[in-house]
């Protein structure tokens, strides 16, 4: 697979569920994870109610920027987020992010088209048929844990994606839980296991789109 630069990702997604749970906390929360990647609209935009399409201009960070959206989400009780993550290059950057165009914009449109149909809740499509092989196939394992965060698992990954610095202690004490309660958490939620999914997609990533 030849290197390929200047690409960017795009998540486009939606909250599962959403309109039959009628819990507006999501809108605020989902706010919050998609402002970390910019301004709305130019760097994100929420659409059609619950829809969302966020750019992620370093590439490398797509699978973190997805794994803070959907701990986001499942920290409110009966939602989930569907994703599809889109790499490629993009061709036209408008003020709205639902107004520019390229690869990347394409590639998670399309494949975003698929999720609902397939049962998924993460895929991802790039200009690399090699790479979507064989990241789809993590992608559909780590959901089975990823799918089933309870709320409280999920309050605790998204507190270690935004800060892996976190003790089990200081974890415990911001949680207002024991240490034994924080360390049984994250081995029921397979953190250290997605987190390694999430190194190697990083490096992935960066062999290809550099030379």
């Amino acid at each position: 697979m030849a290197a390929k630069k200047n690409i960017t990702a795009v998540i486009t997604g939606d909250i599962v569920q959403s309109r039959k749970t009628g819990n507006p906390l999501w809108l605020p929360r989902l706010k919050k994870s998609l402002s970390f990647e910019g301004k709305s609209p130019h760097a994100w935009q929420i659409y059609r109610g619950d829809s969302f399409q966020v750019e992620i201009k370093d590439p490398r960070l797509a699978f973190l920027a997805a794994l803070r959206i959907k701990s986001t989400i499942k920290t409110i009780k009966n939602l989930d987020v569907r994703m599809a993550i889109g790499l490629g290059e993009k061709m036209y950057s408008a003020e709205k992010i639902t107004e520019s165009n390229g690869e990347a914009f394409i590639n998670s449109g399309e494949k975003f088209e698929t999720l609902k149909k397939e049962k998924r809740t993460l895929a991802i499509k790039t200009p690399w048929p090699d790479l979507d092989r064989e990241m789809n196939i993590f992608f559909r394992l780590a959901s089975i844990p990823m799918d089933d965060w309870t709320p409280n698992s999920a309050e605790l990954i998204l507190m270690l994606i935004n800060d892996r610095s976190l003790t089990q202690q200081a974890l415990a004490k911001k949680l207002g839980v024991t240490q034994p309660s924080v360390s049984e958490r994250q081995n029921r939620s397979h953190f250290e296991e997605i987190m390694d999914l999430e190194t190697l997609f990083r490096e992935k990533i960066s062999n290809l789109t550099t030379e």
